[in-house]
């Protein structure tokens, strides 16, 4: 091994005893150490690193495996996710087509309504379970943005100003979030000098 080195016009240190030493002690640490070993020994070494090599090699393929098995659970996780839901709402749909068959050979709306009443029941309940809920939104209550979507602002002397006066759609919250907002109006007071023109 040749060392290059460029030669500066800086005077060169004075070399002391210390510095060759450390020179030397330097080198001896660059130059790998040569073991004399049998042939046997070699062989043996050379079939370990085989060994571990074939290792290696086997635990990639096991690592790339799990990560297509992880790939492929999650797609199918993803596509069948809402399974059990669409399970819990399948019933309510029947229950709704009977109710439109019946409604046309019945002249009985009161029946109609109780089946059609009993199947939001049924709908609700299903969606419930899966931490869906309906939250209500009582008239006269603090207009809230987080909870209301006001859809235009009312006039009005029977509420006070913005306050809820009538609920056009229910909130809904799934689990601890709000996923739709009530759509609601909003009391604004009647201006004081309308009557005056």
């Amino acid at each position: 091994m040749v060392e290059v080195r460029e030669l500066s016009e800086e005077k060169e240190p004075e070399k002391s005893q210390e510095n060759l030493e450390a020179q030397e002690g330097e080198r001896a640490k660059e130059e790998p150490k040569r073991v004399t070993i049998t042939e046997e020994e070699y062989q043996q070494l050379k079939e370990e690193c085989k060994l571990w090599q074939e290792r290696a090699l086997r635990y990639a393929a096991e690592v790339e495996n799990l990560k297509k098995s992880f790939k492929r659970e999650k797609e199918e996780f993803s596509k069948y996710a809402l399974e059990q839901l669409f399970k819990e709402l399948l019933p309510s749909i029947d229950n709704l087509e009977r109710a439109l068959e019946a409604a046309e050979k019945s002249q009985d709306p009161k029946g109609l309504i109780e089946g059609v009443a009993l199947t939001l029941k049924g709908l609700l309940n299903a969606m419930e379970k899966f931490g869906l809920s309906q939250f209500e939104t009582a008239l006269g209550e603090p207009f809230n943005p987080h909870h209301h979507e006001a859809l235009h602002v009312e006039e009005t002397e029977e509420h006070p100003e913005g306050t809820v006066v009538r609920v056009y759609q229910k909130g809904y919250r799934l689990h601890d979030r709000i996923i739709r907002p009530a759509l609601v109006a909003v009391a604004k007071n009647k201006k004081q000098d309308e009557g005056k023109e």
